[in-house]
């Protein structure tokens, strides 16, 4: 082994395929405006072909248009004229994948693709193929050369194709006003979906998880109360529930230096009254955002009357993974 020729074969792909995807920007024209009309306009869902590296690239911008706001999935050519094609319908739009333009698989299903009177978006290399001649739109994906030195494998051209996609997807993202929380919906088990779509309501604790207690309650049961729920704190409330203060850690430390009698001074007279509270409706990132800025590991959750309905600390938000 060679490092350094290693290294300078390395380097040599990553510049002929970032030259491949500039080339491409210089050739941008109306068509892709074209396009971007079709897919904007589709009344179905848009439906991607490709045959080998061209199906795994086409299977990758059909995932990335969905989730960007396009309805779209991946069709194989091969097992479409087995009874896949009757997934195409006359509302789709059909976007097809062919550095060729003459993969024998799209070409068979072709008559029947013109016959749905569908817009058919072709992205190839060969302007002149009898796939680029059916198009209702064509995409120039060509390049000067494959990254393969043998200029056969598929390398060059299937990165600009993948950029083209993205592309696409990303001016008709743009056009669709497609926003944040959009995208959180169609990602909820992502971590901005987490951030974005969950409440306080969904992670806080409830019921006999939250620890209260009485503002007469000696601070010695109070301690109990604390250890037992485990958030690092209590929150005191009065008899009809309503939030008066809280008992920190913190607060805790400060008495025992004050020399405070643990088994009789009553929680209410070493408390913090004026604590911070927040209501079930706000996102969880917020309340991580309240934390953070405050310096404080748990917040009692309260109604809009100032009741109590529970409490939320640190380490709920990082299950949840908001955090």
């Amino acid at each position: 082994m060679n490092p350094e020729k290693i290294m300078a074969l390395g380097e040599a792909v990553l510049r002929t395929e970032a030259a491949a995807i500039i080339d491409l920007a210089t050739r941008m024209d109306d068509s892709f405006v074209a396009a971007c009309r079709h897919l904007l306009a589709c009344r179905g869902r848009i439906v991607v072909l490709g045959m080998g590296k061209s199906g795994h690239i086409g299977g990758k911008i059909a995932a990335t248009l969905a989730s960007t706001g396009s309805p779209a999935f991946f069709v194989h050519p091969g097992e479409a004229s087995h009874g896949d094609l009757g997934m195409i319908t006359d509302t789709d739009v059909v976007l097809a994948i062919s550095n060729s333009g003459e993969t024998n698989e799209i070409l068979t299903i072709l008559p029947i693709i013109k016959r749905l009177g569908v817009p058919l978006i072709v992205l190839t290399g060969k302007l002149g193929s009898t796939l680029a001649e059916a198009a209702t739109v064509i995409l120039d994906v060509s390049v000067r050369k494959e990254a393969c030195p043998l200029g056969l494998a598929p390398t060059a051209s299937t990165t600009a194709t993948l950029a083209m996609g993205d592309a696409l997807a990303v001016s008709l993202l743009e056009t669709r006003g497609f926003t944040a929380e959009d995208f959180a919906r169609s990602h909820p088990s992502g971590r901005l979906g987490r951030r974005l779509l969950l409440h306080v309501a969904d992670v806080m604790r409830v019921g006999e998880q939250v620890p209260k207690s009485a503002p007469s309650a000696p601070l010695a049961q109070v301690l109990i109360e604390m250890s037992s729920k485990g958030m690092g704190f209590t929150v005191v409330v009065d008899a009809a529930d309503q939030v008066i203060g809280v008992f920190t850690d913190g607060d805790l430390r400060r008495a025992l230096d004050a020399d405070i009698q643990v088994r009789t001074t009553p929680v209410g007279e070493i408390m913090t009254r004026s604590c911070t509270t927040i209501g079930p409706g706000i996102l969880a990132a917020e309340a991580l955002h309240i934390m953070e800025t405050k310096r404080i590991n748990a917040l009692p959750v309260v109604d809009q009357g100032g009741r109590l309905q529970g409490a939320l600390n640190m380490h709920d938000l990082l299950r949840a993974g908001v955090a």
